[in-house]
């Protein structure tokens, strides 16, 4: 990181206002190439600061809310934030409290609040390590909180979001050989079979990134491939397949893969995956619904609210606010009923979505198995190493949440099922 730490922190505190002030996600803005001028530690350093102000921001405002008589603009409020952030997790005050003072002070409107800032982050540095402890976990915005509260109650909600709170470790998905690349990255082996790197560093720098040994893809986000069971031959259609771990998975198991995906950007990371780790599909950029064919087994990963994945991507309840999940649930519903034409008599289709609101899981699929007469769920299917019965639901699939394996780092929120063509 650069001497005075200015620049991760000046784009920290850009990343917050572009995703508190304008609804722009992370994933976003990254692709946006918003941080590519700072050097890589700069780079990790200011996603790192805004991710975890993001995570801690309900226990940030109560500390500053003591010590503001109102809240000053936007970016001097995120500035604050972050730099309380950095306090109450141990950075030295000294430096904290200068390069946050550096920073509002080089702002065209804003330099005039450099003392209001210094003040009250030297108030914050003094008493806000100890009263940060003592605050609760974050709680999810209401719009978000309500409907999952009514869906697993209150003290799932308060285990869910503790997991938030911590972060997520990194997971991998073993090209080959499980144990090797355990070894050799210092993970240890998962009841499912992914390798968890509780402190991984650099991903690209790792052992065996290179060679393509592995990918990174969250432990339950690797559930739904072992679920469908490809078989060597298979032809096996994955669609809305980017970033492309299940396409991998797939290829992996010897499966005769062909991926599709409607953006031509995200399916250009597909193809450098691929091409890493020496494995094969097909690949098609189109709208899911316009694919043809017929098929063995069909993965269908459909694009979802993307709500169990907030312990790695804690922007995302902060950038939203639901009012697209309805067009989301639809579209599921017409990407369920397409990929089902497109699948054989006898053959399988797992559907998934990484989403915590039954209306994307378990109800989506009530509702399938009320439209079509030919589907069947696939419990059998479900009987994988690692996977609790306690988390089937009622019409035959899988319902994973990130306060699942506490004593482990938890695990993204996650739906799946097996669903089979009757002949």
């Amino acid at each position: 990181m650069s001497d005075t730490g200015v620049p991760a922190r000046r784009s920290a505190v850009y990343l917050l206002d572009q995703i508190l002030g304008e609804g722009r996600l992370m994933s976003e803005l990254m692709g946006a190439g918003v941080l590519d001028k700072l050097p890589v530690e700069d780079r990790a350093r200011a996603a790192r600061l805004a991710q975890d102000t993001l995570r801690g921001l309900e226990r940030a405002d109560r500390l500053l809310q003591k010590h503001l008589n109102k809240y000053p603009p936007l970016t001097v409020r995120n500035a604050l934030r972050v730099g309380t952030v950095e306090l109450c997790q141990g950075a030295a005050a000294h430096g904290v409290v200068n390069a946050m003072v550096e920073l509002v002070s080089r702002h065209n409107r804003l330099g005039h609040l450099k003392g209001l800032t210094n003040a009250v982050l030297r108030k914050i540095a003094a008493d806000g390590p100890d009263a940060w402890n003592a605050l609760r976990s974050p709680r999810l915005p209401k719009w978000l909180r309500g409907p999952l509260v009514q869906a697993w109650g209150p003290e799932a909600m308060t285990a869910m979001e503790a997991a938030h709170f911590a972060g997520a470790p990194l997971d991998l998905t073993a090209k080959n050989d499980v144990a090797a690349v355990a070894a050799a990255t210092g993970g240890t082996v998962l009841p499912t079979g992914s390798v968890r790197v509780q402190e991984p560093g650099q991903v690209s720098a790792m052992p065996g990134f290179a060679a393509g040994e592995w990918w990174v893809q969250d432990a339950a986000a690797a559930l739904p491939v072992q679920i469908l069971g490809p078989q060597p031959g298979e032809s096996v259609l994955d669609l809305c397949a980017a970033p492309g771990g299940k396409t991998m998975q797939l290829a992996a198991a010897g499966a005769d893969v062909t991926a599709v995906d409607d953006s031509a950007g995200r399916m250009a990371r597909v193809k450098e995956n691929l091409a890493r780790t020496g494995l094969k599909a097909r690949l098609i950029v189109e709208d899911a619904r316009e694919t043809t064919g017929q098929y063995d087994a069909i993965l269908l990963d459909a694009p979802c609210s993307a709500t169990g994945t907030i312990r790695r991507h804690p922007d995302l309840p902060h950038a939203k606010d639901g009012s697209e999940f309805a067009d989301l649930i639809d579209l599921q519903a017409q990407l369920i009923d397409h990929a089902w034409s497109l699948l054989k008599p006898g053959g399988r289709m797992v559907f998934c979505t990484c989403s915590l609101l039954p209306d994307e899981g378990e109800v989506q699929v009530d509702e399938a198995l009320a439209r079509h007469a030919d589907i069947q769920s696939d419990e059998a299917a479900l009987d994988r190493p690692g996977v609790d019965a306690a988390w089937r639901t009622t019409e035959g699939g899988l319902r994973l949440r990130p306060d699942f394996w506490p004593d482990l780092g938890g695990m993204d929120g996650f739906y799946m099922v097996c669903l089979r063509k009757t002949a």
